[in-house]
């Protein structure tokens, strides 16, 4: 009969503890693992993590430019905008002509599969068909060339929320 009072773990799930320090009989014994003299055989000794061994550490060899008006400045890429790509070709060979292309519609079709990224169209590539594209934003070239191929654009706004997007990841 199973029940609490008699459960235990798998035959081979535990394993005992190394008890170190216990004569040199048990291969653990006088240095118990710490080898001879240095940091690592005194008492209180830790690695802290990012310790390089007494190198620079990488916090301290690194420059620190403050602000965000420069390139190499600490708050990376704090302000950049963020947005998915996708080409004029790719639209070319997943829709067919006449198709209305949304970001839900793009999703599905394996482009631009981040729901919280907003979708900007790109002028990358031809395009023949006539569609209507719904997404956050567009080239010139794109624009240019979805309407020459007889199709309209439509702007999503960029305060729509979860389902039509948000424009940036940290709405």
């Amino acid at each position: 009969m199973k029940g609490l009072h008699n459960l235990k773990p798998a035959k081979g799930a535990t394993k005992r503890r190394k008890r170190i320090g216990r004569g040199e009989g048990s291969g653990w014994g006088k240095t118990s693992g710490r080898g001879h003299k240095g940091a690592g055989a005194r008492s209180g000794s830790k690695s802290r993590s990012a310790f390089e061994g007494g190198q620079n550490p990488v916090q301290m060899r690194l420059r620190k430019l403050r602000g965000p008006h420069m390139k190499k400045s600490m708050p990376f890429e704090k302000f950049r905008t963020h947005t998915q790509p996708v080409n004029l070709d790719d639209l070319e060979a997943r829709f067919e002509k006449g198709a209305e292309v949304t970001p839900d519609g793009l999703s599905a079709v394996g482009l631009a599969t981040r729901r919280e990224v907003p979708v900007k169209i790109l002028g990358g590539g031809e395009i023949s068909k006539a569609l209507t594209v719904h997404a956050h934003a567009f080239s010139a070239t794109a624009r240019e060339k979805i309407e020459a191929a007889g199709g309209t654009v439509a702007v999503i706004p960029a305060d729509r929320g979860p389902a039509g997007r948000p424009s940036s990841p940290e709405d």
